[in-house]
């Protein structure tokens, strides 16, 4: 698997990671055991990147993490969290430098760690962008020796782009997918300019782009995939990367004509992603060994040629474009 400078950082990561959200929560029920079996599956076919967040099952994402990595020899992978989300109301007021240390603080002894590698500020309110106060307080925490590096976790290109104005920002953690094609237009020029590390995240627009969902496929109660496709209870551009599943279903089908034979839908969709040479690291997520396997093996595929790039964009300007490009 390649591997990937990360931005200006000391660290270098494989090119896909891994998402631990569903180790965590709000996917449905996935078990400690499946949730480290599919962790230490990532970790043994050269995944060098773990993403998780303080709200991930409340910390229940952190302690698996922590768990594995405590049982395993050998070099320890990069390891990103983020902070923000456990304030309640969520709002810009509150991101203070005592409730950002706080916050870190949880985060070091659910990791079992000194410092955190990479902390994220996740999905803070925009206002926070307009905040350099907040930025002031984590460069405290970095010479502090409580963080390593900082960067952002955005929704929006906009918020990107403000955010990488702060001269200490590592990085950032963005949506880029077959469905959400809009941080390739500016953005990731900038980044790329500016050495900021790209961490895609929703890669498979929850699992859209596996092509194994159906509109007969039924989600748990708490699955976000059921609760939140009308955003009601974070940003909708969040499941299924914003689009409206039914578009999204005929879209896929479209796209399944374009995966090379012997290849899934699921590592065609990571491959296009990994196209695209300012994308530091993609985290899909995996709730088993098989998934996590799967995930991996994007990074075997060929390159996809010029003509399939432009029949995949096509498809995207046509059907999803519309719904999303401008939103976010």
């Amino acid at each position: 698997m390649r591997q990937h400078a990360f931005g200006r950082t000391s660290f270098t990561v494989s090119e896909i990671g891994f998402g631990a959200w569903q180790i965590g929560g709000s996917w449905g029920d996935v078990s400690e055991a499946d949730g480290r079996n599919a962790l230490d599956a990532a970790l043994d076919a050269g995944v060098t990147f773990i993403d998780t967040a303080d709200v991930y099952g409340d910390g229940r994402s952190e302690k698996i993490i922590a768990g594995a990595l405590g049982a395993r020899s050998g070099p320890r992978p990069m390891v990103a969290t983020k902070a923000g989300r456990r304030l309640n109301p969520h709002l810009a007021e509150g991101y203070t430098k005592a409730n950002l240390e706080s916050f870190i603080d949880r985060s070091l002894e659910n990791l079992q760690v000194d410092s955190l590698d990479l902390v994220q500020l996740h999905c803070p309110p925009t206002d926070v962008f307009y905040r350099p106060d907040v930025f002031g307080a984590l460069d405290d925490l970095r010479q502090a020796g409580k963080i390593r590096n900082y960067g952002v976790s955005v929704e929006k290109v906009e918020e990107a782009l403000k955010a990488i104005e702060f001269p200490n920002v590592s990085s950032i953690q963005i949506i880029y997918n077959l469905f959400r094609q809009r941080p390739a237009d500016l953005f990731f020029k900038e980044a790329k300019r500016r050495q900021i590390a790209v961490i895609v995240r929703v890669p498979l627009a929850s699992g859209l782009l596996s092509g194994k969902i159906s509109r007969d496929t039924a989600f748990a109660r708490d699955d976000h995939r059921n609760f939140n496709r009308n955003g009601d209870a974070f940003d909708v551009g969040e499941t299924f990367a914003g689009v409206p599943f039914e578009v999204g279903l005929q879209a896929v089908e479209e796209i399944r004509r374009l995966v090379p034979e012997g290849a899934s839908m699921a590592a065609f969709a990571l491959k296009w992603i990994l196209m695209n040479e300012a994308v530091t690291v993609v985290i899909p997520g995996a709730r088993n060994e098989e998934q996590a396997r799967g995930n991996a093996e994007a990074a075997e595929l060929a390159a996809i040629s010029a003509d399939t790039m432009k029949a995949a964009q096509d498809i995207y300007a046509r059907l999803i474009a519309p719904h999303v490009h401008q939103r976010w």
